[in-house]
């Protein structure tokens, strides 16, 4: 599909989400954008595997990242994409616009629009983010050009209800694995149920309370919770083995050890696996660059609660935050839909700042 960056916001993040791109399957989207890139022929642009990345060279003194992921979580019935309402009320519905087709297509509107921004600018377009961090397209740039990613400040286009958020938490996913002993129903006490076992973990977790922190002037509220459990072979056989997936969302207050070693205290007398983990980022709200696009927005930041990738900006000490159209609690939901109002109010801001 040809994308025309010059085309309504509305239509370029219908155009966008029309093109699936579930994690793994982005090389079509990634085809798409890089070509509307090369054609507007005042941006040097590169591509990386499924992520494409262009810049321009203006000799500004400052440098701002734009960036979004490509991918999306499996489809629900929920595209093509359609729009319903009219005015103040459209909604556009479809998988990919709130999270984050809607951010995606306001950068790329900028980087046709604005080609004499007053700072310059380096826009980041990725693959893989919605699955392991390992696999992440914005990781792999990291490790593969990271002179592509050097900046002031950068903007992550997640949604936010077009209010900064600041920061994010770090992830931290454990295993737990409980260890019984197989027998045949009919004589059960020759063995140990170890998804019984599982009860004294899970009550753990019931009785957990979040700790709530400010960190530079934003409050964070931490999670707990178990996301899978595994266990068991067949009907008439006593389970001799469980395994529970726990994820901890941490404050940026926090590094990943600093985590893990609250979880040890958490679970103590167990052995805990880390299965997957990222860092937190601080707010960095202080930072000129920073406080003068919170200023432009206009509104009180807030928290990012969740992990995004402006933590990789912040371990290559860029400040970054996250800012872009749509509701963030209809990510990953079968109805993800998005107030285009919201999406032409992150375009003008974007654009008002920038020019």
């Amino acid at each position: 599909m040809k994308l025309d960056l010059h085309d309504d916001v509305v239509s370029l993040t219908r155009a966008l989400c029309d093109i699936p791109s579930v994690s793994g399957t982005e090389v079509a989207i990634a085809d798409a954008v890089e070509a509307a890139l090369l054609g507007l022929g005042h941006l040097e642009v590169l591509r990386d595997g499924d992520a494409v990345v262009a810049r321009t060279h203006l000799g500004r003194d400052r440098r701002i990242v734009l960036a979004g992921h490509l991918d999306t979580v499996p489809i629900k019935d929920n595209l093509p994409s359609r729009l319903t309402g009219t005015g103040d009320a459209e909604l556009l519905h479809g998988r990919g616009t709130v999270d984050m087709k809607g951010g995606v297509a306001v950068q790329l509107k900028i980087a046709a629009t604005v080609p004499e921004p007053r700072h310059d600018l380096t826009f980041v377009f990725y693959d893989n983010e919605e699955v392991a961090s390992a696999r992440n397209g914005l990781g792999r740039l990291v490790r593969h050009h990271p002179d592509w990613l050097a900046g002031d400040f950068a903007i992550l286009g997640e949604p936010s209800n077009g209010t900064v958020e600041g920061g994010c938490q770090g992830t931290m996913r454990v295993r737990i694995t409980l260890k019984g002993k197989a027998a045949h129903p009919a004589r059960a006490w020759h063995g140990i149920n170890a998804i019984h076992a599982a009860a004294d973990v899970l009550a753990i977790l019931k009785a957990y309370e979040p700790r709530r922190v400010v960190v530079d002037g934003l409050e964070y509220r931490e999670g707990l919770n178990a996301v899978q459990i595994h266990g068991g072979i067949a009907n008439n056989v006593i389970p001799d083995e469980v395994a529970i997936d726990v994820n901890h969302r941490f404050a940026p207050d926090r590094d990943p050890a600093a985590a893990y070693a609250y979880l040890q205290d958490v679970f103590k007398g167990y052995e805990l696996e880390i299965r997957d983990q990222a860092a937190a980022a601080r707010p960095g709200l202080d930072r000129p660059a920073a406080a003068e696009f919170v200023a432009a927005v206009g509104r009180e930041p807030a928290p990012k609660f969740g992990w995004t990738d402006v933590a990789r900006f912040a371990e290559l000490g860029i400040p970054a935050v996250n800012y872009g159209p749509g509701d963030p609690l209809l990510c990953h939901t079968d109805e993800e839909n998005l107030p285009t109002a919201d999406l032409r109010e992150c375009e003008r801001v974007l654009a008002a700042w920038l020019s």
